[in-house]
């Protein structure tokens, strides 16, 4: 069973998250409480954005959901299927429809290895295509995210930081996967960059029907790409719905803290250009 367009992707009850805390000399061994009791839902083909100060458990939180780590308890369903990786390991098939793309483009690629090859490594663990097909669906998606055929055989510092980010939704998209976990992934960019992968991100949603659950702590892309939003704080969700009620009248005192600290520039203005000028230099 598959969800339809009505229900959840991917579903949580109740996560929590405890980290050990070793004892010492002055002081006993205890727990630090990261997630406690997060509930959410993310409809296919929606986004929902997480956000919160660093340290209020939002990444914590994406790498239970893109099955990295296992929560200390609670209940996680993909599809409508219950995962347990507590005790077992994700299936090949349930690993390949959740992919994530982490905050940073450098560290994320193997320095060692050309594009190309990068891009076939999730072919090759998990499926058994023959090398030519993966060839052929390597080269089909560094064309899908806007770079070039003869980038596929050049290694990663060859490569801006916008490159490399686009690199690394292009190996995420590989498997075909339903649900693309994205951890702060244009923060490490300048502004203009910013605004072109976001661009790249709301297009391959488009096409490829995928859900999002992107992780942010800029309100201006969260304002521009999110349909929902949850703010946690300290390990809980402090508030959480459509992003035009939470931006036009937040609730909480966090929230609202939140937004007056945080300036919003209008990203969705500077995509508008970006895309103007693309279209300018093909025309």
């Amino acid at each position: 069973m598959t969800a339809d367009a009505h229900s959840p992707v991917v579903e949580g009850r109740g996560i929590v998250q405890d980290y050990a805390v070793p004892g010492s000399l002055f002081a006993r061994a205890g727990k630090v409480r990261a997630l406690n009791g997060i509930d959410f839902a993310v409809e296919k083909g929606k986004t929902l954005a997480i956000v919160g100060e660093s340290g209020s458990g939002k990444s914590t939180l994406a790498r239970i959901i893109a099955l990295i780590d296992a929560p200390s308890s609670g209940e996680l369903r993909i599809d409508d299927h219950p995962v347990d990786i507590a005790r077992k390991r994700p299936s090949p098939a349930l690993r390949s429809k959740v992919q994530m793309v982490f905050q940073n483009p450098y560290g994320s690629l193997n320095p060692r290895q050309k594009i190309g090859n990068v891009l076939m490594e999730p072919l090759v663990i998990n499926t058994d295509m023959p090398a030519s097909e993966r060839r052929d669906r390597a080269e089909a998606m560094i064309k899908k995210v806007g770079l070039q055929p003869e980038h596929f055989n050049r290694y990663p510092h060859m490569f801006s930081g916008g490159q490399r980010q686009r690199i690394a939704i292009a190996r995420a998209l590989m498997l075909n996967p339903s649900l693309l976990v994205l951890d702060e992934p244009v923060s490490a960019l300048d502004l203009s960059v910013q605004a072109q992968v976001l661009n790249l991100l709301a297009d391959l949603q488009e096409e490829f029907e995928l859900t999002y659950v992107f992780v942010s702590h800029d309100l201006s892309v969260v304002r521009y790409i999110a349909d929902d939003v949850m703010v946690i704080s300290k390990g809980e969700a402090v508030e959480q719905g459509s992003r035009e009620a939470l931006f036009a009248d937040p609730q909480h005192p966090y929230t609202r803290a939140l937004f007056a600290a945080t300036p919003i520039t209008d990203v969705a203005a500077i995509r508008a250009r970006v895309a103007r000028r693309q279209a300018a230099r093909q025309g």
